[in-house]
């Protein structure tokens, strides 16, 4: 592959789903906005694959170029950061700050939420020895100055991947129960915001409830966004409902140690005539799909699809050919239809840091869309909404309450996804 794989999900960049992440990180004191600059500039030097600006070829292929330029440390505003333009330095990664709270913004393209994770815990490190003193780091932090091994950088071959069909396939088709809330967000020019509400559920509590029915957060969770979901719509005839969970496949391929965004999803197919059954036993059907979904012959046919409609977009004669066709022939677009999302990252190791972090949120586009992070005492889940009816929100929290699982919410946040500003011919 001639051009860099981190460009290509920026040819399928619009304006109302812009591919881009936040992560939200709540400090047990108010930020210092001098110290977290920085901490900012020493920490991205540790990420040369981070320090780029986007630019056009000839070809009118998009490409990386280095990019010298200070990272940008902003106050965070009640608005839309704009990656890639003159006020981050034309960075895709910025950091904003209000009050004890720090925003790690950045484009999807590069990297997700893991590979995000690299950069905001060297970044946060860094910070806390300036704001706090010496303390201990995380075993796997990328401390600045460290090397870069090749395994971090190095993009799989698919050719040398092998071609065996997996055992069995998901053949539940779309659910569009919920289509319709999305497409009368994206048809309305006036639509620009979207929601979000913090959930935190005390690790302890959680894990022993998903222990004594045999389950895990990705399937209880996918058990009770089903209920959610069988709420929320009215039922109708020969239709399902579908739960997605994000599964990440790099250790498939061979990239375990890559900062890049290899994800596939599983898809869990519930049945109408499911909707009164336990939880219990809906966790039990969540993880029955994960383990017949959780082959690697599904990873390496994913990844080859993946690096198809690369090629394919490098083939176009123009920038709007390329785009035109990265947007018809997108991995993601062409996953079975799901009604409600579930992003979880595993634990992180904090070490240490963990002491001086009260909450941390992944903030992403999509409608009722689970983001999942755990510190050691709890969970922090972004509940996230594309309009301001808090009724699934409502519903989730009365199935905790039946399940006797405790938790506290947060108010209504608005997410102010960051645009990008893109180079053109």
């Amino acid at each position: 592959m001639k051009n860099n794989p981190d460009v290509y999900l920026l040819y399928e960049y619009m304006d109302k789903v812009p591919f881009t992440v936040r992560i939200k990180v709540q400090l047990d004191s108010s930020v210092n906005a001098d110290k977290l600059t920085k901490a900012a500039q020493e920490a991205i030097t540790r990420y040369p694959y981070f320090s780029v600006q986007a630019a056009l070829d000839q070809g009118e292929n998009y490409i990386l170029k280095h990019n010298g330029n200070p990272i940008s440390v902003l106050p965070e505003k009640d608005e839309r950061i704009v990656l890639g333009s003159e006020e981050v330095n034309g960075h895709l990664f910025s950091i904003t700050y209000r009050d004890d709270c720090i925003w790690f913004n950045f484009s999807h393209s590069l990297c997700g939420a893991t590979g995000g994770l690299f950069w905001v815990k060297t970044t946060l490190y860094q910070y806390m020895i300036k704001q706090y003193g010496e303390i201990t780091p995380p075993n796997d932090i990328k401390l600045v100055g460290s090397p870069v091994p090749d395994d971090e950088t190095a993009f799989p071959d698919a050719d040398k991947l092998p071609d065996d069909e997996p055992l069995t396939r998901y053949n539940g088709g779309d659910s569009n129960l919920t289509l319709g809330r999305f497409l009368k967000y994206l048809l309305n020019p006036f639509a620009k915001d979207n929601y979000y509400y913090q959930i935190e559920i005390p690790t302890k509590d959680f894990m022993a409830y998903a222990a004594d029915i045999d389950g895990s957060p990705n399937t209880v969770l996918s058990a009770v966004m089903f209920k959610v979901v069988s709420q929320i719509v009215k039922e109708k005839k020969d239709t399902h409902i579908s739960v997605r969970v994000a599964a990440d496949y790099r250790s498939d391929i061979g990239a375990a140690l890559s900062y890049r965004d290899f994800v596939r999803f599983i898809h869990i197919k519930y049945d109408w005539n499911m909707k009164d059954e336990s939880i219990a036993k809906l966790n039990m059907r969540a993880r029955g799909a994960i383990i017949s979904q959780n082959q690697p012959e599904l990873s390496y046919e994913r990844f080859k699809k993946l690096e198809k409609v690369h090629n394919g977009i490098d083939q176009q004669p123009d920038l709007k050919s390329k785009k035109s066709f990265a947007s018809k022939n997108s991995t993601f677009r062409s996953d079975p239809r799901d009604n409600c999302t579930i992003s979880y990252v595993g634990k992180i190791e904090w070490g240490d840091m963990q002491q001086h972090i009260k909450n941390i949120y992944t903030i992403t586009d999509g409608d009722l869309m689970l983001e999942v992070n755990a510190l050691q005492d709890h969970f922090c889940i972004t509940f996230q909404l594309i309009n301001k009816d808090r009724r699934p929100l409502d519903v989730f929290c009365e199935i905790l309450d039946h399940e006797k699982i405790p938790y506290t919410v947060s108010g209504q946040y608005t997410r102010y996804m960051p645009r990008i500003k893109l180079p053109h011919k």
